[in-house]
């Protein structure tokens, strides 16, 4: 079993590098690099409306063992994001700190591991388009560590499927930001009006750092 893979630590981790990604292989048909400031990677997304029209979750499968190490795409986050070592294939005790409201968390059960752009949000903004493998890849992102988040279950549920529009974490507004529109650039992924007008403001808060993505190809 690997060691644990320890982030800077509890603050830091509110902050998560922007270049970071856990140490498993890239999608093997990832497309360019990006690496812009973050306001104008916000005034470039993409805009177009959204439908939620034939959304399922189902059509996202996970969670999946991509690398056959008998940890699943949760337990993989669980692995790389404990701050202590922790081992088995179905992950139950470490220490987490879920940077949405900073809370210290000892069991798994009591973490969700989130979709940084949920489901939902995705097919709204162009996976309704995708095929389904690529989908699944999407729903199984631990090619970039900003993709997938061990949080507090009541914070995750509290999130829901929302856009920044419509939710913002208690903590680390700056570095969610951040993070959305690095997912959003990842899987080229469209904003709508209103959410793309949030981050415009949010972004004018927030430090101008570079935002830098491995793009992925979705045919």
């Amino acid at each position: 079993m690997r060691g644990p893979r320890v982030l800077l630590g509890a603050v830091l981790a509110a902050a998560l590098t922007v270049t970071g990604a856990l140490a498993l292989p890239a999608p093997a048909d990832a497309g360019t690099s990006y690496h812009h400031l973050l306001r104008w990677a916000v005034r470039h997304l993409p805009v177009a409306d959204e439908t939620r029209a034939g959304y399922d979750r189902d059509k996202f499968v996970h969670w999946i063992d991509a690398d056959g190490d008998c940890q699943d795409t949760r337990d993989e986050v669980l692995d790389a994001e404990s701050l202590e070592a922790v081992s088995g294939c179905d992950i139950q005790r470490g220490r987490w700190f879920s940077t949405y409201d900073r809370v210290t968390v000892r069991r798994s059960t009591n973490l969700d591991i989130d979709h940084m752009v949920a489901l939902a949000e995705a097919w709204d903004s162009g996976a309704k388009q995708w095929k389904p493998r690529t989908r699944k890849r999407f729903a199984n992102d631990l090619g970039d560590r900003r993709s997938l988040a061990a949080v507090t279950a009541s914070s995750n549920r509290s999130k829901g499927d929302s856009d920044p529009a419509e939710w913002l974490p208690e903590f680390g507004t700056c570095a969610y930001v951040r993070h959305w529109v690095a997912v959003k650039v990842r899987w080229q992924l469209t904003v709508d009006d209103t959410e793309r007008t949030t981050l415009r403001r949010l972004a004018r808060g927030c430090d101008n750092d570079v935002i830098r993505v491995e793009r992925v190809r979705t045919p």
